[in-house]
């Protein structure tokens, strides 16, 4: 049996909706399958009720927050979805996303590049999580760019000019707010971070896992994490962080998994005071 621990939906910036997402762990044969949108709930959501039939639904979330040299993403899972202050930061972001996509569409069409706010509403598609790929898809719409990656390149990475921050719990404040959920916190792909010392820092926070299975993380990596997921004896996950868009591995539900007791693993963990 195998399992994915990092899945995005249209309720962010995933291609494929909640409902089509399902239908492909079902298909792939997936044993357990987290809902891990960027900074919302809805995609858990959509599904809640709807999974007698297929894999174990986990809920999840992705957090990003940044540190002066990067930006770092943490993970959280099992928690409570009805908390009140978790729902309260969500709604939170949620907003304060909204707001940073009308000034980032702003900002690009002042540097040359003219979309329309509605038109990236309208890709965005109801998703509570608006954010830069809806923006980069209006612009590679427009005949700006060849695909979204290059939009990033030029233009929205962070410190690149059409970029802006959106508002973003510290790491310490989002560990805590995922645990005091009780839920548990695990650093995302740390191999995206670009610093073990940083790393290890966010380790520091009382992190309960560490992805250490994850499309960015050559064979090297990964046993380097699974190394230091040891020295913490923090539960080790993974996950595709499939967002089903064409040309971006992987492609499909299924073509990246995990073995499916990191999954049990994770429902049977305690977590961490």
């Amino acid at each position: 049996m195998v399992a994915d621990l990092h899945v995005h939906t249209t309720a962010s910036d995933g291609r494929c909706t909640p409902e089509e997402v399902w239908r492909q762990a079902i298909s792939s044969g997936l044993s357990h399958v987290a809902i891990t949108d960027h900074d919302t709930i809805d995609g858990v959501l959509a599904l809640t009720g709807k999974t007698e039939c297929g894999p174990v639904l986990i809920p999840g979330i992705e957090f990003s927050t940044d540190l002066p040299a990067c930006e770092v993403h943490i993970l959280g899972y099992m928690f409570d979805l009805a908390n009140p202050e978790l729902n309260r930061q969500i709604a939170l972001i949620a907003a304060d996303r909204l707001t940073r996509a009308e000034r980032m569409v702003k900002k690009v069409t002042a540097l040359g590049y003219p979309i329309n706010y509605d038109r990236v509403l309208a890709i965005a598609g109801g998703a509570a999580s608006v954010g830069r790929p809806h923006v980069a898809h209006a612009l590679v719409e427009q005949g700006y760019f060849p695909d979204i990656g290059t939009v990033f390149d030029v233009l929205l990475e962070r410190k690149k000019p059409g970029y802006l921050p959106h508002y973003k719990l510290t790491p310490a404040d989002t560990v805590a707010l995922i645990k005091n959920a009780g839920g548990m916190a695990v650093l995302a792909h740390p191999g995206q971070v670009g610093d073990d010392a940083v790393v290890r820092a966010m380790l520091g926070l009382g992190m309960d896992g560490l992805e250490v299975y994850h499309p960015s993380h050559d064979k090297s990596a990964t046993a380097r994490y699974l190394a230091l997921a040891a020295e913490y004896r923090l539960a080790v996950t993974g996950g595709s962080d499939f967002h089903g868009i064409p040309g971006r591995y992987p492609e499909t539900l299924g073509e990246f998994t995990v073995p499916a007791d990191l999954a049990q693993r994770l429902l049977l963990r305690p977590v961490q005071a």
